[in-house]
């Protein structure tokens, strides 16, 4: 069974993909600045995740264009279907060496990259700042959706009971 974090951060995945349900390509791609559009944050989520969890935690990196995503990169307004593909494959990728994670591994700041560096978090820390970062940016994308005019948005937090409850390691 996984570490019940990376249970949340599957949840919160799910959340993030439930509050963007409807969304239309061209909306996605709508900016309201200094906002960047719907597409970008599944791109930037994408990088995120694939560099925790594959380039620097495997040392692969299968999907290199989401890194134009990246932290402090310059805005733009990618296609959503090519965003939630690049997403898919990365969140894919990286759900066997999350599986492996256990209490000792998340308190490890081993990272191995290209190049290696050492990281000031560890990767527990890790987990905790990903699974916030999908938050903030759920909550950023239904601001867009609201002034996008869009109405009846889903209800936050869904099914965490029977989905993700609270658990402990043994």
């Amino acid at each position: 069974m996984p570490h019940p974090l990376v249970v949340q951060l599957r949840f919160t995945r799910s959340e993030f993909q439930r509050a963007l349900k409807g969304v239309t390509a061209e909306e996605a791609c709508r900016r309201f600045e200094p906002m960047n559009c719907i597409s970008w944050m599944v791109g930037h989520l994408a990088w995120q995740e694939q560099r925790y969890w594959l380039t620097q935690g495997q040392g692969i990196t299968p999907v290199p264009e989401v890194n134009k995503f990246g932290y402090g990169q310059p805005t733009s307004t990618p296609p959503l279907k090519e965003m939630w593909a690049a997403w898919k494959t990365v969140t894919e990728a990286a759900d066997p060496w999350l599986d492996t994670l256990d209490d000792a591994a998340l308190l490890t700041f081993s990272l191995i990259g290209k190049p290696p560096k050492p990281s000031s978090e560890s990767i527990g820390t890790r987990l905790l700042r990903t699974t916030y970062h999908y938050w903030f940016h759920t909550g950023e994308s239904q601001a867009i959706r609201q002034m996008l005019g869009h109405s009846k948005l889903p209800t936050f937090v869904g099914d965490i009971g029977g989905k993700a409850p609270y658990s402990m390691t043994e």
